[in-house]
């Protein structure tokens, strides 16, 4: 059977953007369709940049910077308004789905505007307003993302209520808000809003925060949250959710209740397949709505394949981009990509900003990994000094057997850029010696690479 298209991408996020230019680069023919407007899926409209601008946004507003250095206190306007704190997000959200469009344009690939449904395995209804047309692909691809959960017993539609996709569209600042989810989004957005001067009340159900990292990055940015004026209440898992004349009140069967003007949900997502008509290819997802996938991206249909936040974690932008990537190679037998990488660095753009990979102590602990530890404190840094950082750390895991790197944490000022000098030293199974035989920019946050890896070398030789 002749296809219309060799590979058909529904969604056009990360995931589907690099899928799509990835096949038709190896000269596949190539259709993607996009629900939305414009291309670029949470991680451009709703999520990853729109939020990182907010960030970003406040740290000037803010003075956040300057604070120690010059003893400058910024209070912002109570007049100010969302839509003109995020003034930059319209510019850079058009930019950026320009780049996208241009992307696909340039490797030749046809873009659809409209929901897409299954008719069988290699067939697909487009549906835009009125308009209705059928394709065909011999492979397609589920890219479709997610989006916020939203629990019974919160009203979604009180104007005071929001979830992560909908905060950024508020109209102006809240006195004081609930975060209810102390996952990345919720400490992303508690650090954001409270750089903005809002009163925020951070509520996870768990007794610490971002288990995933070494617990040492946690307690620092616990400790950088509370100076910050966030109040945390761990291990409090709520009740009720409801309005009580200007204010939202959250309920909880122990403790006090929590009082504040408006209440962002936060605390997990689902898959967006509820148009895919998955039942019609036998495909079915878990009761969050993420799709299953074997090594090779293959649903349990081998023709379908599904990569990025559609298969649920670790939902990172980056890793999905590499996912769709991967997901074509295998499919077409392109001798490119054959998995992504395992060493996966977590970006988390708190205030500070937190980056790992690798093993923490706490894994090496769990595992029964002989290691050490070096740490570089941006406080004896003369960069770290000048950007008036003087609480930020890099933390080095080393194997004490092989000296080996097998773990990179940081917490400061450039943590999400500076973790990739340690990734790639780890993806070439380099050794704390390669840092010390590395000349570092001065002054540098770099150099903090430098100061970690003797104090390594120190406790290698049993100095510490």
């Amino acid at each position: 059977m002749a296809f219309d298209y060799d590979l058909v991408v529904i969604g056009v996020g990360p995931a589907g953007e690099k899928a799509a230019a990835q096949a038709a680069y190896f000269g596949k023919r190539v259709c993607a369709i996009e629900r939305g407007s414009e291309p670029g899926g949470a991680g451009t409209h709703t999520g990853t940049v729109p939020s990182k601008t907010l960030r970003e946004t406040a740290m000037y507003l803010s003075g956040y910077r300057s604070r120690e250095m010059y003893g400058v206190a910024v209070e912002l306007e109570r007049t100010a308004t969302v839509p003109r704190l995020m003034s930059r997000k319209a510019a850079i959200e058009a930019s950026e789905s320009a780049r996208i469009r241009e992307n696909l344009q340039r490797h030749g690939v046809a873009y659809l505007q409209g929901v897409a449904r299954f008719v069988d395995a290699h067939t697909l209804e487009i549906t835009h307003g009125e308009s209705h047309r059928r394709v065909t692909g011999d492979k397609i691809l589920i890219a479709t993302g997610s989006r916020p959960a939203r629990p019974a017993g919160i009203d979604f539609t009180d104007p005071h209520i929001h979830d992560s996709d909908e905060i950024l569209s508020i109209e102006t600042l809240p006195a004081s808000l609930t975060i209810l989810g102390g996952g990345v989004i919720g400490c992303e957005y508690a650090c954001t809003f409270a750089a903005l001067g809002v009163k925020v009340t951070l509520v996870d159900a768990r007794d610490s925060l971002l288990a995933f990292l070494d617990g040492e990055m946690v307690e620092k940015l616990i400790a950088s949250m509370r100076r910050m004026g966030i109040e945390l209440r761990l291990g409090a898992r709520w009740e009720s959710v409801r309005r009580v004349g200007n204010d939202v009140v959250t309920h909880f069967e122990y403790g006090r209740d929590v009082v504040n003007e408006q209440l962002l949900y936060a605390a997990g997502r689902e898959g967006r397949i509820e148009e895919l008509n998955l039942e019609a290819v036998g495909v079915l997802p878990d009761k969050r709505g993420y799709l299953y996938v074997n090594d090779l991206f293959q649903t349990t249909a081998p023709n379908i394949l599904a990569a990025g936040d559609a298969i649920g974690f670790p939902a990172l932008a980056a890793t999905s981009m590499e996912q769709g990537r991967v997901a074509v190679c295998h499919a077409f037998g392109f001798e490119y990509k054959k998995a992504v990488g395992e060493l996966l660095p977590y970006g988390i753009y708190t205030i500070p900003e937190v980056s790992s990979i690798g093993e923490t102590e706490e894994s090496c602990q769990h595992i029964g990994t002989d290691y050490v530890v070096g740490r570089g404190q941006y406080a004896h840094n003369a960069r770290g000094k000048i950007a008036g950082d003087t609480e930020g750390l890099l933390k080095l895991i080393v194997a004490r057997g092989t000296r080996r790197l097998i773990g990179v944490h940081v917490i400061g000022e450039r943590a999400t850029e500076l973790v990739h000098i340690g990734q790639a030293i780890m993806h070439l199974n380099g050794t704390v010696d390669t840092l010390i035989d590395m000349v570092f920019n001065y002054p540098s946050l770099a150099e903090a690479y430098k100061y970690a890896a003797y104090d390594c070398l120190g406790r290698l030789a049993g100095k510490h």
